[in-house]
């Protein structure tokens, strides 16, 4: 039974090494997943009004593309997530088969998993529903888990957007340090 993870993927910056790509260069040895069959990535830089996933093995804005990313690879894992999402109660499931992996897939991808030989496949956020829309989508898509697909959630606590992008080391801004200490205590103490 593969575990189910949320990650951070880093701003690409200047410098070529910061604690999070650290920490994803040192995922196999660090956090000992057995390899996964495939990958389905929840990227935060996919929102769309319904949830999507993708069914080609294009890769958008560099390469992370695996020998077994064939389209009957991804088509299959893709079909297999609207069966189960559809199967819970989603009506509306989309397939895209034009768009890549994103920065939120192909970043932490490329170094946790460098050999690029595991398929892996993208579905959208929704950021215009609730959390209780995503938790039901969380338990829809539980079932992968068993079928050895390993489910990453890929983004941040926090996103800064342009032009208000502080440099790679500079401190956290103090709302961002605000909420992240809420979200941790909140996690940890079990709201």
């Amino acid at each position: 039974m593969m575990d189910t993870f949320f990650l951070p993927h880093a701003t690409m910056g200047k410098t070529d090494s910061t604690p999070i790509m650290e920490f994803l260069r040192s995922w196999k040895d660090v956090v000992g997943v057995p390899k996964p069959k495939s990958i389905l990535i929840v990227s935060a830089h996919w929102d769309t009004c319904d949830p999507t996933v993708s069914v080609f093995p294009y890769i958008h804005e560099t390469t992370y593309e695996s020998e077994d990313s064939t389209e009957s690879h991804l088509a299959k894992l893709g079909m297999r997530v609207k069966e189960l999402l559809m199967e819970s109660g989603f009506e509306t499931v989309h397939e895209d088969s034009s768009r890549g992996l994103d920065h939120g897939a192909w970043f932490p991808l490329m170094l946790m998993y460098p050999e690029a030989d595991i398929p892996v496949c993208e579905i959208s956020i929704q950021s215009s529903k609730d959390g209780i829309h995503h938790y039901n989508m969380g338990k829809a898509l539980a079932p992968l888990r068993a079928e050895g697909v390993l489910i990453i959630g890929s983004g941040g606590t926090i996103s800064y957007v342009p032009p208000c992008i502080p440099p790679v080391h500079a401190p956290m801004q103090s709302w961002a340090l605000e909420f992240n200490t809420w979200l941790k205590d909140s996690i940890l103490n079990g709201r």
